[in-house]
C-alpha cells in the first residue's frame, strides 16, 4: 500500500515539477517554524518538568523519612509487644508456682489441723478443742476458696504457738478427767512435759492423766500411797514432789494390754472354739497314736531266725509260742507265717500281704484327722481375722480413722485366729509326720520280716506236714 502511495507522488511531482517546488519551500518554512514552536515548547516543558521534579523528589524523601520512621515505631512497638509477652509469661508461671506454694500449704495446714489432736496430750483436747473443731470444718468445707480457709485454719497455728509458749515451765489449767469411778470430775490439770498431772476440785482424786485404750475422755490413774497427795500437792499449790515414770507410762500401758490365756482366746471370737476343739483332739490321737505304735514290739532278723529254727527242727509249736510271745502285728503276721509255713511259696505271700493289707488301716487309723486339722486349722484362723477387718473397717465406716490405737487394736485381735490357727496346726503337721514315720517303720519291718520268712521257708527241705501239737 505504501509503495502505490509513494508512486502515485512521484507521478504527481513529476507532472508538477514548478509547483512542487513552491510548496516543498513552503513546508519547510512551515516546518521551520514548526520546529521553533516545538523546541521551545520542550524548553517550556522541559523547566516546567524540572520546577515540578524538586517538590517531588522533596515529598519523596518525606514520605520515605515517614515509612522509615513508621517501620522503626513497628519495629518498636512488636519488641514491646515481645517484651510484654514474655513479661505476661513470667507473670503466669510465677502465678502457678505461688498457686501450687499455695496449694502446698493449704495441704500442710490441713494435715497439721488433722494430726494435732494426736500430737497434744490428751488433757489438752478439751482445751484446744474449739480452735480444732474450726479448723477441720474449714479444711472439709468445699465452699470455701483458699483465702477464707487459712483465715479459719490460722487461728490454730497461732494457738499451737501460745500452747508451745504457755508450757515452757509447765502450766495448768481447768478441765475434766475420768476417775476411778467412772466419772467426768472437774478439777485442775497440770502439765509438765509429757506428763500430765490431776487434782480434783474437791480434793477427792488426784492422779496422773493418760489416754485409756477406747476411751476419748483423758482418764486418771492412781499412782498408789503417798505419790498421790504428792500429786494434789503439786497441782492444788504449784510445789511438791513430782512422781516420774522413765517409761512416759508405756510399762503401764504395756502391762495393760497383758492378756491372761482365756481372755486371749475370747478376743479371737467364736472361730477360736473350733480351731481350739481340733486342736485339742489332735493332740489327744497324735499321744495315742505314738503310745500305740511306739509300743508295738518290731520282728527282728533273729526272731524271724528263730521261728524258722524251729520249723526246719520240725517244732511247729515252739515256733507258734514265739511268735505269739511277740504280740503285735508282727507276732500274728509270723503266727500266720507259721500256720501256713507247710502251704506253697505263692500262698504264703498272699496270706502274708493280706495280714498286712488288715494291719495298715489299724495303724493308721484316725491320722486323716490329724492331717485334716493341719490343713483346716489355718483356714478357719483366716476366716477368723476376714471376719474380724469386715468388723474393723465397719467401725471406721461409722467412728472414721480418728483414733489409730482404736483400729490397731481391732486388727490386733482379727490376728488372734490366725495365730492359733497356725499354733494348732504346725504341731499337728509335726505329729502327722511322727506317727506316720513310725507306722511306716512299722510296716516295713514287718515286710522284711515276711519277705525274710518266705526266703527261709523256701530253704527248708521238703517234708510231710507235721502236726502242730508235736513237742521237740
Amino acid at each position: 500500500m505504501k509503495r502505490i502511495f509513494l508512486a502515485l507522488c512521484v507521478g504527481v511531482i513529476g507532472l508538477l515539477p514548478v509547483a512542487a517546488a513552491e510548496t516543498i519551500e513552503t513546508a519547510a518554512t512551515a516546518l521551520g517554524r514548526r520546529l521553533e514552536q516545538a523546541t521551545s515548547e520542550q524548553a517550556a516543558l522541559q523547566r516546567r518538568i524540572t520546577e515540578e521534579k524538586v517538590p517531588l523528589i522533596r515529598e519523596r524523601n518525606n514520605l520515605e523519612a515517614e515509612v522509615i520512621a513508621l517501620r522503626q515505631e513497628v519495629e518498636r512497638k512488636e519488641s514491646l509487644k515481645n517484651g510484654r509477652a514474655e513479661v505476661l509469661k513470667a507473670a503466669e508461671k510465677e502465678l502457678k508456682s505461688r498457686e501450687d506454694e499455695v496449694s502446698y500449704l493449704a495441704g500442710l495446714l490441713t494435715d497439721y489441723t488433722r494430726s494435732f489432736e494426736t500430737r497434744i496430750h490428751i488433757a489438752e483436747v478439751q482445751r484446744y478443742r474449739e480452735a480444732i473443731e474450726a479448723a477441720k470444718q474449714a479444711g472439709d468445707d468445699a465452699s470455701l476458696d483458699a483465702a477464707a480457709r487459712f483465715e479459719r485454719q490460722l487461728p490454730l497455728i497461732t494457738t499451737s504457738l501460745e500452747r508451745v509458749e504457755s508450757l515452757l515451765g509447765g502450766d495448768t489449767f481447768t478441765g475434766r478427767a475420768l476417775t476411778a469411778d467412772g466419772a467426768l470430775t472437774p478439777g485442775r490439770i497440770t502439765l509438765l512435759g509429757p506428763v500430765g498431772l490431776y487434782a480434783a476440785d474437791d480434793t477427792s482424786s488426784a492422779g496422773l492423766i493418760e489416754l485409756e485404750l477406747k476411751s476419748p475422755e483423758p482418764s486418771v490413774v492412781d499412782p498408789g500411797g503417798r505419790l498421790a497427795l504428792d500429786v494434789k500437792d503439786l497441782v492444788v499449790k504449784g510445789t511438791g514432789i513430782l512422781p516420774l515414770d522413765p517409761s512416759l507410762g508405756n510399762a503401764r500401758k504395756i502391762a495393760a494390754t497383758k492378756d491372761t490365756l482365756i481372755q486371749h482366746w475370747k478376743k479371737g471370737g467364736p472361730v477360736m472354739w473350733p480351731i481350739l476343739g481340733l486342736g485339742f483332739v489332735s493332740l489327744l490321737i497324735g499321744i495315742l497314736k505314738w503310745i500305740q505304735v511306739g509300743t508295738i514290739r518290731k520282728a527282728s532278723a533273729r526272731d524271724v531266725q528263730i521261728v524258722l529254727e524251729h520249723l526246719r527242727g520240725d517244732r511247729k509249736r515252739h515256733a507258734l509260742d514265739h511268735a505269739e510271745n511277740l504280740g503285735g502285728p508282727s507276732g500274728q503276721l509270723l503266727k500266720r507265717a507259721v500256720e501256713h509255713a507247710d502251704e506253697d511259696k505263692e500262698l504264703i505271700e498272699e496270706v502274708l500281704y493280706e495280714q498286712m493289707l488288715d494291719t495298715r488301716p489299724r495303724l493308721e487309723r484316725l491320722m486323716p484327722l490329724i492331717a485334716l486339722t493341719a490343713a483346716t486349722a489355718p483356714l478357719l484362723g483366716l476366716l477368723g481375722t476376714v471376719t474380724g477387718m469386715i468388723n474393723t473397717f465397719n467401725l471406721i465406716s461409722v467412728f472414721g480413722t480418728g483414733d489409730p490405737r482404736m483400729l490397731s487394736s481391732g486388727i490386733s485381735e482379727a490376728l488372734i485366729t490366725t495365730e492359733y490357727g497356725l499354733i494348732v496346726a504346725i504341731p499337728a503337721l509335726l505329729i502327722h509326720a511322727v506317727v506316720s514315720r513310725q507306722t511306716k517303720g512299722l510296716l516295713g519291718s514287718m515286710e522284711q520280716a515276711a519277705v525274710a520268712f518266705i526266703n527261709g521257708v523256701a530253704l527248708r527241705p521238703a517234708q510231710a506236714p507235721v502236726s502242730t501239737t508235736k513237742e521237740e
